[in-house]
């Protein structure tokens, strides 16, 4: 460590050694600095805290895309300084956004003719996506609400509790309420049936996902159009489909092109999909897709024209770089139909190597799905000395990042790791995932235990049974849990 000058606390001061050459005094953390220094000093500095941030490759909780050609990382460079938003000054730019749309839109089947502009825009991520699809159903639903002399103030979404936390957030920033079929243990995507029961006249849409963050599974899709069709033509209704198809949108129409999801199916009016997911580059990019402009709402669309040209908007953001954009068209044309077919049926092909390993060790169950996201999803068949948690952490200790989670309600009794199959984790890396989590488990099983047995009472029958715990209660559990694990001592756990 560098010799400050005068003492100083150094959690409040940054310091590197090899910045020495160029400052001799440590930086203050949370003040800008009263003077400058050299370039190289402000980047090795920075360089030096960057190291202990985990490695991209081996983050396998993340969905988002970690490596790209270096050709496309090239353009995204050249690209770099460029605002989106101008597009008059940068229109092949927002060219390249509109054949990506349209690109998009016909792998979705939206009813349009080859030479007709589809209707959609690029966004920052999945979450903006989803954002502008739910105002655009929200002020649909409240302009036929309004023309009917009906109430319009309590709109409602009905999802899956597997849903992403944009939908939550969506919920809560535009005043729209979330109704959400719980899970059950074995079933961790939205019950069709269940929901559809839950649609009544103020439901402004029913969001389907094509890839569920929890285990990767695809929605029934079909089935929820036809039991929605069925609903809505005996109450008058017309609730519509979002598809959200942030993980799923770019696997399914290369690996499954027969299930119907998309815009086949007449109630799917808007999907959205993750470019930096699946679509194979970097964050952040995403797209959001209406199958007709009827969908769209005419006064959501703003009309600005101080950037030189009329110019037609509608995005939460406004300023965006445009290197994300540049690159997806990028891998558009450079991977075409066959290339993310390739791809895609690589990232399956070793996700079931990854599946075969963790199932030949016997200590787990997969409750992930063949059909769906390339990714493995597994539980602890015994969890009474340890816990997935536990696994996690451990495996820290090879540069993996597995993230370890509970279910949502009503199935938050089971906990999973979970690993994300993308393109730059090969056969190889997923041998070594397997050998890594063996010694872990080998490990942990010379440990002392650190879950606590439940409770156990007996029924009127002389059976035994655990203690039911509520929601708030089996929260707080894995909140104490994980406070404990750090502190080493021992807890009740969740598997």
């Amino acid at each position: 460590m560098v010799v400050s000058s005068t003492a100083t606390d150094s959690s409040e001061n940054v310091q590197s050694t090899f910045a020495s050459r160029y400052v001799r005094t440590s930086l203050p953390r949370f003040k800008m600095p009263e003077q400058s220094i050299p370039k190289e000093a402000a980047y090795q500095i920075i360089s030096d805290e960057l190291m202990l941030d985990g490695n991209p490759r081996l983050n396998l909780a993340s969905f988002v895309t970690t490596w790209m050609e270096p050709e496309c990382d090239k353009l995204i460079m050249d690209a770099i300084n460029k605002n989106y938003v101008d597009m008059d000054e940068y229109p092949v730019t927002t060219e390249l956004q509109n054949r990506c749309v349209n690109m998009i839109a016909h792998l979705f089947h939206a009813p349009i003719g080859e030479e007709e502009i589809a209707i959609g825009v690029g966004t920052i991520g999945s979450s903006e996506a989803i954002m502008l699809a739910g105002l655009a159903f929200k002020r649909k639903w409240q302009n036929k609400r309004k023309a009917e002399g009906k109430p319009y103030d309590k709109p409602n979404i009905v999802t899956g509790a597997n849903v992403q936390v944009c939908w939550e957030k969506f919920a809560r920033y535009f005043e729209v309420e979330l109704k959400e079929v719980k899970l059950r243990e074995g079933f961790y995507v939205m019950d069709p049936v269940k929901a559809v029961e839950m649609v009544d006249e103020n439901t402004i849409c029913v969001a389907a996902i094509l890839g569920s963050t929890l285990t990767g599974e695809f929605e029934d899709v079909k089935f929820l159009n036809d039991l929605l069709t069925k609903k809505n033509k005996e109450t008058g209704w017309d609730t519509p489909i979002h598809v959200d198809a942030a993980s799923g949108g770019f696997i399914a129409p290369f690996l499954y092109p027969e299930l119907e999801w998309d815009f086949r199916l007449p109630l799917v009016k808007s999907i959205n999909v993750s470019g930096h997911k699946y679509g194979l580059v970097y964050a952040g990019v995403g797209w959001v897709v209406w199958r007709t402009k009827d969908d769209l709402p005419e006064e959501l669309i703003f009309h600005i024209n101080y950037l030189g040209a009329d110019q037609p908007t509608f995005t939460l953001n406004f300023s965006k770089g445009s290197s994300q954009i540049i690159a997806q068209y990028y891998q558009l044309i450079r991977l075409g139909f066959e290339g993310y077919k390739n791809v895609m049926e690589n990232c399956m092909e070793n996700a079931k190597v990854l599946r075969e390993g963790i199932e030949k060790m016997g200590r787990f169950d997969v409750v992930s799905k063949d059909v769906g996201v390339p990714l493995v999803a597994f539980a602890l068949k015994d969890c009474s000395k340890h816990t997935v948690f536990e696994i996690s952490e451990s495996l820290r200790r090879f540069g993996w990042i597995v993230p370890a989670y509970t279910m949502p309600p009503d199935a938050q009794h089971i906990a999973v790791l979970r690993v994300v199959i993308r393109e730059d984790f090969g056969r190889s890396l997923a041998v070594r995932l397997i050998a890594d989590i063996e010694k872990v488990l080998k490990e942990l099983d010379s440990l002392p235990s650190r879950v606590q047995p439940r409770v156990e009472t007996k029924d009127g029958n002389g059976g035994g049974h655990a203690n039911k715990k509520s929601e708030r209660e089996m929260q707080e559990e894995i909140t104490t849990y994980w406070r404990n694990l750090v502190t080493g001592k021992k807890t009740n756990g969740v598997c």
